[in-house]
């Protein structure tokens, strides 16, 4: 293991990769990072399929055994195929950590993002196509996601909430998913194994922020630059704590053997060339808590990263950087409610990329 990588890992954060694909599974890349990078488990969307599925080749094979099949099964088969194999790679990791770890989500269909009832049906669907325990389901944190995610949780599926930019979204999800596992309890489930990420995306923060503060043009402004994705994630981490401490609830479903449904950090990779490569993991290391990590920035912790206790001590000073923003005239919840509808704009767009390079494979294969 790299000395970075491990002293990550050491201070309480869960090394995840952010991508998949089939020839990562079969040259054994996956398991190399497993072995040297302390991964421990792995993150799908739809942009991640779309890059993966565009590939010519490796997904040839299958799609002549699948034959001329419509283009949503031929999808389904392919990522639930990739996901079940990489479960598989981490069963290990998911049994040595009474399957806290060793996770690999895939994500319901992003055009499904407004429509509760469909989500639910795709969410058990998914779970029950890839057929294994340590398989993570992703559901997004729209309003209309927020009862599906109780209601998958509820049947005892594991579910990672994703596409989380507000702590006021995010106080919804943490209640969403205490109530989901205390349905799952009601309806006789094992509460053990049920797991659950809440993943709060991180540098696009930056991105809106920064361009409204270049606008406003100020030092004061200048200043703030580069400071309201972390402080956000700080904030955000702030309120697991207390809901988690506070919530009487949460203490009677944990005596049961329920787990806490941990932080995510999302989007970790730096858009910024002027920021740190590791910013989005350096300034977010903290116990209990995961960081799903694109392989450029993965590769970057374990060269130069740190990875000490970096979340600590600093809600004050988070807190104050929310209050300069408002004070300047920055409304973050006009921010983080355009960042969910882009969130859910760009997926549903990889997801139609999807779509036509699969059909395009289905007839290439079948002449």
């Amino acid at each position: 293991m790299t000395e970075a990588t491990q002293r990550t890992s050491d201070s309480g954060v869960s090394i995840w990769l952010d991508d998949l694909s089939r020839t990562r599974i079969e040259s054994g890349s996956l398991q190399e990072l497993i072995a040297e990078k302390n991964v421990v488990g792995v993150t799908t969307n739809p942009s991640i399929f779309q890059k993966a599925l565009s590939q010519v080749g490796p997904y040839d094979a299958q799609l002549k055994e699948l034959g001329k099949v419509d283009v949503e099964t031929a999808i389904r088969e392919l990522t639930t195929t990739d996901v079940r194999n990489a479960t598989d790679i981490f069963r290990e990791i998911a049994e040595k950590t009474d399957f806290v770890d060793g996770r690999v989500s895939i994500e319901v269909d992003p055009r499904l993002a407004h429509e509760t009832e469909a989500t639910e049906q795709q969410a058990v669907e998914l779970w029950e196509k890839v057929n294994r325990p340590n398989a993570m389901i992703k559901i997004p944190a729209t309003l209309e996601g927020l009862p599906a995610i109780t209601a998958t949780l509820a049947k005892g599926i594991s579910v990672n909430v994703t596409l989380i930019f507000s702590l006021e979204r995010y106080e919804q999800v943490i209640d969403a998913f205490i109530e989901g596992i205390a349905q799952a309890d009601a309806n006789g489930h094992d509460l053990k194994h049920i797991g659950s990420v809440a993943s709060f995306f991180v540098s696009r923060v930056d991105t809106a922020v920064d361009k409204l503060l270049e606008e406003i043009g100020t030092d004061e402004a200048k200043a703030l630059e580069g400071k309201a994705a972390v402080a956000n994630a700080r904030l955000a981490y702030e309120l697991f704590e207390k809901k988690f401490a506070e919530d009487p609830r949460w203490a009677a479903l944990e005596a049961k053997g329920a787990k806490k449904q941990r932080p995510l950090w999302a989007s970790t990779g730096t858009k910024n060339a002027a920021y740190s490569d590791c910013k989005y993991v350096d300034e977010l290391v903290a116990p209990f808590v995961v960081n799903t990590m694109p392989e450029k920035t993965l590769n970057a912790l374990a060269d130069h990263g740190n990875g000490a206790p970096s979340i600590e001590g600093t809600y004050e000073e988070s807190h104050a950087v929310m209050d300069k923003l408002a004070e300047l005239g920055i409304n973050i919840k006009d921010v983080t409610d355009k960042l969910e509808a882009d969130g859910v704009a760009s997926f549903i767009k990889s997801w139609d990329t999807v779509i036509a390079d699969v059909q395009s494979g289905i007839d290439r294969v079948n002449g």
